[in-house]
Protein backbone atom coordinates (compact mmCIF):
# COMPACT_ATOMS: atom_id res chain seq x y z
CA UNK A 1 0.00 0.00 0.00
CA UNK A 2 1.57 3.35 -0.31
CA UNK A 3 1.81 6.13 1.93
CA UNK A 4 -1.46 8.02 2.09
CA UNK A 5 -0.81 11.77 1.88
CA UNK A 6 -1.05 13.78 4.93
CA UNK A 7 -3.47 17.13 4.99
CA UNK A 8 -3.77 19.92 7.66
CA UNK A 9 -5.81 23.16 7.23
CA UNK A 10 -5.68 26.32 8.90
CA UNK A 11 -8.81 28.51 9.13
CA UNK A 12 -7.94 32.54 9.43
CA UNK A 13 -10.03 35.20 10.01
CA UNK A 14 -11.24 36.74 13.09
CA UNK A 15 -14.71 37.11 11.09
CA UNK A 16 -14.78 32.94 11.34
CA UNK A 17 -14.04 32.85 15.38
CA UNK A 18 -16.86 35.86 16.33
CA UNK A 19 -19.49 34.01 14.34
CA UNK A 20 -20.01 36.49 11.80
CA UNK A 21 -18.61 34.16 8.93
CA UNK A 22 -19.60 30.37 8.56
CA UNK A 23 -17.01 28.07 7.85
CA UNK A 24 -17.51 25.99 4.77
CA UNK A 25 -14.73 25.66 3.41
CA UNK A 26 -13.28 23.16 5.69
CA UNK A 27 -16.19 20.75 4.87
CA UNK A 28 -15.49 21.42 1.18
CA UNK A 29 -11.36 20.31 1.26
CA UNK A 30 -12.13 17.68 3.40
CA UNK A 31 -14.38 16.29 1.08
CA UNK A 32 -12.10 16.98 -1.78
CA UNK A 33 -9.17 15.42 -0.15
CA UNK A 34 -10.94 12.42 1.04
CA UNK A 35 -12.56 11.82 -2.66
CA UNK A 36 -8.28 11.44 -3.74
CA UNK A 37 -7.80 9.20 -1.14
CA UNK A 38 -6.01 11.84 1.52
CA UNK A 39 -5.87 11.76 5.04
CA UNK A 40 -7.23 15.22 6.64
CA UNK A 41 -4.98 15.16 10.41
CA UNK A 42 -6.60 18.57 11.50
CA UNK A 43 -8.02 21.76 11.30
CA UNK A 44 -7.35 24.59 12.79
CA UNK A 45 -9.45 28.50 12.90
CA UNK A 46 -6.87 31.06 13.73
CA UNK A 47 -7.65 35.03 13.82
CA UNK A 48 -5.70 37.58 11.69
CA UNK A 49 -2.68 37.42 14.80
CA UNK A 50 0.67 36.69 12.24
CA UNK A 51 2.63 35.38 15.43
CA UNK A 52 0.00 32.79 15.73
CA UNK A 53 -0.43 31.95 12.11
CA UNK A 54 3.21 31.95 11.66
CA UNK A 55 3.74 29.26 14.81
CA UNK A 56 0.73 27.08 12.93
CA UNK A 57 2.63 26.80 10.08
CA UNK A 58 6.08 26.28 12.06
CA UNK A 59 3.94 23.34 13.91
CA UNK A 60 2.39 21.95 10.98
CA UNK A 61 6.18 21.76 9.21
CA UNK A 62 7.30 20.53 11.88
CA UNK A 63 4.72 17.71 12.52
CA UNK A 64 5.84 16.46 8.78
CA UNK A 65 2.42 17.15 7.25
CA UNK A 66 2.65 16.70 3.11
CA UNK A 67 0.27 19.27 2.20
CA UNK A 68 -0.58 22.49 4.45
CA UNK A 69 -3.36 24.77 3.14
CA UNK A 70 -4.35 27.96 4.44
CA UNK A 71 -7.63 29.58 3.51
CA UNK A 72 -8.23 33.46 4.17
CA UNK A 73 -6.05 36.42 4.63
CA UNK A 74 -4.98 36.98 0.82
CA UNK A 75 -6.80 40.29 0.22
CA UNK A 76 -5.46 44.04 -0.54
CA UNK A 77 -6.20 45.52 3.23
CA UNK A 78 -4.12 45.81 5.80
CA UNK A 79 -5.85 42.92 7.94
CA UNK A 80 -4.65 40.32 5.58
CA UNK A 81 -1.88 39.63 6.97
CA UNK A 82 -1.67 35.28 6.00
CA UNK A 83 0.93 34.97 3.39
CA UNK A 84 3.51 37.11 5.23
CA UNK A 85 3.00 35.17 8.74
CA UNK A 86 3.01 31.65 6.46
CA UNK A 87 6.55 33.03 5.11
CA UNK A 88 7.51 33.41 8.88
CA UNK A 89 6.76 30.32 9.97
CA UNK A 90 7.90 28.62 6.96
CA UNK A 91 11.31 30.66 7.26
CA UNK A 92 11.01 32.18 4.49
CA UNK A 93 11.76 35.32 2.75
CA UNK A 94 8.70 37.58 1.27
CA UNK A 95 9.63 39.22 -1.91
CA UNK A 96 7.47 40.75 -4.60
CA UNK A 97 7.10 38.30 -7.26
CA UNK A 98 7.09 39.93 -11.10
CA UNK A 99 4.86 36.91 -12.37
CA UNK A 100 2.41 37.52 -9.64
CA UNK A 101 2.27 41.27 -9.65
CA UNK A 102 1.21 41.38 -13.55
CA UNK A 103 -1.46 38.64 -13.04
CA UNK A 104 -2.68 41.19 -10.42
CA UNK A 105 -2.52 44.05 -12.56
CA UNK A 106 -4.31 42.17 -16.07
CA UNK A 107 -7.13 40.80 -13.38
CA UNK A 108 -7.83 44.44 -12.74
CA UNK A 109 -7.51 45.97 -15.78
CA UNK A 110 -9.91 42.90 -17.14
CA UNK A 111 -12.66 43.83 -14.28
CA UNK A 112 -12.55 47.66 -15.18
CA UNK A 113 -12.86 47.05 -18.73
CA UNK A 114 -16.02 45.01 -17.85
CA UNK A 115 -17.17 47.90 -15.59
CA UNK A 116 -16.60 45.86 -12.24
CA UNK A 117 -13.84 47.93 -10.57
CA UNK A 118 -14.18 51.57 -11.21
CA UNK A 119 -10.12 51.40 -11.75
CA UNK A 120 -7.71 49.22 -13.52
CA UNK A 121 -4.16 48.91 -12.86
CA UNK A 122 -2.24 48.78 -9.37
CA UNK A 123 -2.13 50.46 -6.18
CA UNK A 124 -0.21 49.52 -3.22
CA UNK A 125 -3.09 47.59 -1.71
CA UNK A 126 -3.21 45.57 -4.89
CA UNK A 127 0.22 45.10 -5.14
CA UNK A 128 0.65 43.59 -1.98
CA UNK A 129 -1.31 40.46 -2.94
CA UNK A 130 2.19 39.85 -4.98
CA UNK A 131 4.52 39.72 -2.53
CA UNK A 132 4.71 36.05 -2.28
CA UNK A 133 7.61 33.88 0.19
CA UNK A 134 11.02 33.13 -2.46
CA UNK A 135 10.63 30.16 -4.80
CA UNK A 136 6.74 30.26 -4.23
CA UNK A 137 4.32 30.06 -7.56
CA UNK A 138 1.34 32.05 -7.65
CA UNK A 139 -2.01 30.27 -8.42
CA UNK A 140 -4.35 31.91 -10.77
CA UNK A 141 -7.58 33.00 -9.29
CA UNK A 142 -10.23 32.63 -12.16
CA UNK A 143 -13.15 34.98 -9.81
CA UNK A 144 -11.31 36.73 -7.46
CA UNK A 145 -8.17 39.23 -7.52
CA UNK A 146 -5.81 37.36 -5.19
CA UNK A 147 -4.07 34.92 -6.75
CA UNK A 148 -3.16 31.50 -4.82
CA UNK A 149 -0.01 30.54 -3.24
CA UNK A 150 2.06 27.18 -3.47
CA UNK A 151 5.43 27.44 -1.60
CA UNK A 152 7.05 24.00 -0.36
CA UNK A 153 9.55 23.45 2.83
CA UNK A 154 11.23 20.47 2.56
CA UNK A 155 8.72 17.63 2.25
CA UNK A 156 5.89 20.18 2.94
CA UNK A 157 3.40 21.46 -0.02
CA UNK A 158 1.74 25.01 1.56
CA UNK A 159 -1.16 26.69 -0.62
CA UNK A 160 -2.73 29.49 0.52
CA UNK A 161 -5.83 30.07 -0.71
CA UNK A 162 -8.67 33.04 -0.54
CA UNK A 163 -10.99 32.92 2.43
CA UNK A 164 -13.93 33.68 -0.02
CA UNK A 165 -15.83 30.37 -1.21
CA UNK A 166 -16.10 30.62 -4.88
CA UNK A 167 -12.38 31.92 -5.32
CA UNK A 168 -10.93 28.80 -2.99
CA UNK A 169 -12.87 26.42 -5.02
CA UNK A 170 -11.79 28.42 -8.35
CA UNK A 171 -8.19 28.13 -7.32
CA UNK A 172 -8.65 24.63 -6.56
CA UNK A 173 -10.31 22.91 -9.28
CA UNK A 174 -8.49 25.34 -12.48
CA UNK A 175 -5.19 26.18 -11.36
CA UNK A 176 -4.57 23.53 -8.53
CA UNK A 177 -5.09 20.26 -10.32
CA UNK A 178 -1.79 19.45 -11.79
CA UNK A 179 -0.40 20.31 -8.48
CA UNK A 180 -3.34 17.39 -7.40
CA UNK A 181 -2.77 15.00 -10.01
CA UNK A 182 0.90 14.49 -9.35
CA UNK A 183 0.43 14.74 -5.31
CA UNK A 184 -2.31 12.48 -4.98
CA UNK A 185 -2.08 10.01 -8.38
CA UNK A 186 -4.56 7.62 -8.73
CA UNK A 187 -5.84 7.89 -4.79
CA UNK A 188 -9.83 7.86 -4.42
CA UNK A 189 -12.08 6.67 -1.98
CA UNK A 190 -14.55 4.04 -1.73
CA UNK A 191 -18.09 4.36 0.84
CA UNK A 192 -21.22 1.92 1.24
CA UNK A 193 -23.74 2.25 3.56
CA UNK A 194 -25.98 -0.17 5.36
CA UNK A 195 -29.36 0.97 6.94
CA UNK A 196 -30.36 -1.23 9.97
CA UNK A 197 -33.75 -1.55 11.65
CA UNK A 198 -32.31 -0.36 15.33
CA UNK A 199 -32.00 2.52 16.33
CA UNK A 200 -29.94 2.12 19.94
CA UNK A 201 -26.52 1.80 18.81
CA UNK A 202 -25.76 0.59 22.04
CA UNK A 203 -27.37 -3.02 21.10
CA UNK A 204 -25.14 -2.98 17.75
CA UNK A 205 -22.06 -2.36 19.72
CA UNK A 206 -20.82 -6.24 20.37
CA UNK A 207 -20.97 -6.11 16.40
CA UNK A 208 -18.69 -3.37 15.79
CA UNK A 209 -16.54 -3.81 18.59
CA UNK A 210 -15.55 -6.98 17.06
CA UNK A 211 -15.76 -5.91 13.39
CA UNK A 212 -13.87 -2.93 13.11
CA UNK A 213 -10.78 -3.70 14.79
CA UNK A 214 -10.52 -6.64 12.60
CA UNK A 215 -10.73 -4.36 9.34
CA UNK A 216 -8.43 -1.53 10.13
CA UNK A 217 -8.34 -0.08 7.05
CA UNK A 218 -12.23 0.51 6.88
CA UNK A 219 -13.84 3.60 8.98
CA UNK A 220 -16.95 2.59 9.84
CA UNK A 221 -19.55 4.96 11.62
CA UNK A 222 -22.77 4.33 12.66
CA UNK A 223 -25.16 7.79 12.30
CA UNK A 224 -26.82 8.56 15.10
CA UNK A 225 -30.24 10.19 14.59
CA UNK A 226 -32.58 12.17 17.54
CA UNK A 227 -34.74 9.75 18.99
CA UNK A 228 -37.81 8.94 18.57
CA UNK A 229 -37.21 10.77 14.78
CA UNK A 230 -37.05 7.56 13.01
CA UNK A 231 -36.78 3.74 14.20
CA UNK A 232 -33.62 2.77 11.72
CA UNK A 233 -29.81 4.61 11.37
CA UNK A 234 -26.96 3.99 8.67
CA UNK A 235 -23.93 2.61 9.35
CA UNK A 236 -21.37 4.20 6.69
CA UNK A 237 -17.83 2.01 5.47
CA UNK A 238 -15.29 3.93 3.73
CA UNK A 239 -12.05 3.37 2.54
CA UNK A 240 -9.30 5.88 1.78
CA UNK A 241 -6.21 5.71 -0.02
CA UNK A 242 -4.20 2.47 -1.49
CA UNK A 243 -5.08 0.77 -5.40
CA UNK A 244 -9.12 0.09 -6.68
CA UNK A 245 -8.89 -3.15 -6.41
CA UNK A 246 -7.38 -3.41 -2.96
CA UNK A 247 -9.91 -0.57 -1.73
CA UNK A 248 -13.01 -2.81 -2.75
CA UNK A 249 -11.60 -5.47 -1.18
CA UNK A 250 -11.49 -3.83 2.00
CA UNK A 251 -14.70 -2.93 1.95
CA UNK A 252 -15.85 -6.03 0.98
CA UNK A 253 -14.51 -8.05 3.26
CA UNK A 254 -15.40 -5.34 6.22
CA UNK A 255 -19.54 -5.07 4.58
CA UNK A 256 -19.92 -8.76 4.53
CA UNK A 257 -18.57 -8.86 8.33
CA UNK A 258 -20.96 -6.25 9.45
CA UNK A 259 -24.13 -7.57 7.99
CA UNK A 260 -23.79 -11.08 9.13
CA UNK A 261 -22.67 -9.87 12.54
CA UNK A 262 -26.36 -7.52 12.62
CA UNK A 263 -28.12 -10.50 11.00
CA UNK A 264 -26.65 -12.74 13.50
CA UNK A 265 -28.00 -10.51 16.60
CA UNK A 266 -31.47 -10.09 15.58
CA UNK A 267 -30.89 -6.62 13.59
CA UNK A 268 -32.12 -6.75 9.93
CA UNK A 269 -30.33 -4.74 7.59
CA UNK A 270 -30.08 -3.85 3.89
CA UNK A 271 -28.23 -2.27 1.55
CA UNK A 272 -28.73 1.81 1.48
CA UNK A 273 -30.26 2.75 -1.79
Amino acid sequence: MSQMVTVEILVVGNEILIGDIQDTNTNWICKMINERGGYVARATMLRDIPAEIAEAVRAAIGRGVDVLFTSGGLGPTADDLTVAAVTEGAGLELKLHEKARQMVKDRYDELFEQGIMSQGGLNPGREKMAWLPVGAEPLHNPVGTAPGVLARVGKTAIICLPGVPSELKGIITTSLQPFLAETFADGGSVMRAITVRCNDESLMEPVLSRVVPEHPRVYIKSLARTLGETPELDITLTVTGGAAAERDQLLEAAYHALRHGLTDIGIDNWDKL
